[in-house]
C-alpha cells in the first residue's frame, strides 16, 4: 500500500491507497499555510502516523508515501522549488519529512499529481492524455505513455499561464491575458460580482445573499432559472475555457482531455458547450477527435495520483 498527500493551502489531506489505485481510507487537517514550512511538513507526517494507525496498519505496511505540492517542484531532488501559495522557497520537503518517517517519499506538483490520480482512474487505456483543473487558479497536467510530462526543468504543463488575451488581465505570475485570469473560479467570481454591479435586478444577488457569499456555483445556478445576467456570464466563462482546452488540443491532439476541479460537477451544462465549441473550431477536421470528458475522482484525485506516482518512482 501507498500514502497520498495533498497539501492545499487550506487543508492538508492524506490517504491510504492500494496498488489499484482504491482509496482505502483518508483524513484531513488544516493547514494554516501562514506558519513556516517545518511545521507544516510536521504535520504532514503526523497526520500520515494517524491515519495508518487509525485504519489499523503499521507504517511497515506502506512502502512509499507521495506528496502532491503547490508550485515548482525539482522532482528529482525532492525539493520544492519555489511556492506562492504555500510559503517555499528552494525546500528540501523529502528530507525534512524523513526526519519524521523514514521510507521512500516522492513529491509532484499538485496538478501532476490530480492528472495521474484522474488518468488512473479513467484515462490509462489511452497513450496521451491531459488534465485541466479549474480551481483558485488553472492547473495542468500532462500524461504520456502512462508517465507524467514535467518537462526537462520540471516545470512543465502549466496550462493556466498560456495566454488568450493579449494584453489582457495581469496573472499571479506577472505576465498578462492568462487563461487562468479567465477560466479559474477565482476569475469567474470576479466576474459574478462586475455583472451584479451592473445588473442590479438579477437573481444572483439574491442568490449571493441568501447563500452568504458569491461563488463559483452563483451564475451557473441562477441561469438555470433563466437570470439574463447570470446567463452572459456563464456563457461567457465557458467560452474563456473552451478557447483553453482549443488551444491546449491544437498542440498535442491528445487521446484525451479530462477537465476536474470543483466547477466540474456542474457536468454537462459546463461540458456539452464546450465540447461544441473545441469540436467546431478543432484545428484537426478531419481526423478522429480527442474525447474531452469531465473528471471522476474530484477532491480525492491528489491524493491518489501522489500516492501511485510514488509507486512508479
Amino acid at each position: 500500500m501507498y500514502i497520498g498527500v495533498d497539501l492545499g493551502g487550506t487543508n492538508i489531506a492524506a490517504g491510504i491507497v492500494d496498488d489499484n489505485g482504491k482509496l482505502i481510507y483518508k483524513s484531513s487537517v488544516p493547514t494554516q499555510k501562514e506558519r513556516h514550512y517545518s511545521e507544516i511538513i510536521k504535520d504532514m507526517a503526523e497526520l500520515v502516523k494517524t491515519i495508518v494507525a487509525d485504519a489499523g496498519y503499521d507504517i511497515s505496511d506502506i512502502k512509499a508515501i507521495g506528496i502532491g505540492c503547490p508550485g515548482t517542484i525539482d522532482n528529482s531532488n525532492g525539493i520544492v522549488v519555489y511556492s506562492n501559495n504555500i510559503k517555499m522557497d528552494h525546500v528540501p520537503l523529502v528530507d525534512e519529512f524523513r526526519k519524521y518517517i523514514d521510507i521512500p517519499v516522492n513529491i509532484e506538483n499538485d496538478a501532476n499529481a490530480a492528472a495521474y490520480g484522474e488518468y488512473i482512474a479513467n484515462g490509462n487505456n489511452v497513450n496521451s492524455y491531459v488534465f485541466m483543473t479549474l480551481g483558485t487558479g488553472v492547473g495542468g497536467g500532462i500524461i504520456i505513455n502512462g508517465k507524467i510530462y514535467r518537462g526537462f526543468n520540471c516545470a512543465g504543463a502549466e496550462i493556466g499561464h498560456s495566454s488568450i488575451v493579449i494584453d489582457g488581465k495581469t496573472c499571479t505570475c506577472g505576465k498578462k491575458g492568462c487563461l487562468e485570469c479567465y477560466a479559474s473560479v477565482t476569475a469567474l467570481i470576479e466576474q459574478t460580482e462586475e455583472k451584479m454591479k451592473e445588473c442590479p435586478d438579477s437573481l444572483m444577488i439574491e442568490w449571493a445573499r441568501t447563500h452568504g457569499k458569491v461563488s463559483g456555483r452563483t451564475a451557473f445556478e441562477c441561469a438555470k432559472v433563466g437570470d439574463k445576467a447570470a446567463i452572459e456570464v456563464k456563457d461567457k466563462y465557458i467560452r474563456y475555457i473552451a478557447e483553453g482546452v482549443s488551444n491546449i488540443i491544437n498542440i498535442f491532439q491528445p487521446d484525451m482531455f479530462v477537465i476536474g476541479g470543483g466547477i466540474s460537477k456542474e457536468g454537462d451544462e459546463l461540458l456539452v458547450p464546450i465540447k461544441k465549441f473545441v469540436y467546431e473550431n478543432d484545428f484537426n477536421k478531419y481526423m478522429p477527435k480527442t474525447e474531452i470528458k469531465i473528471a471522476e475522482l474530484f477532491n480525492d484525485a491528489g491524493i491518489i495520483g501522489a500516492a501511485l506516482a510514488a509507486e512508479n518512482e
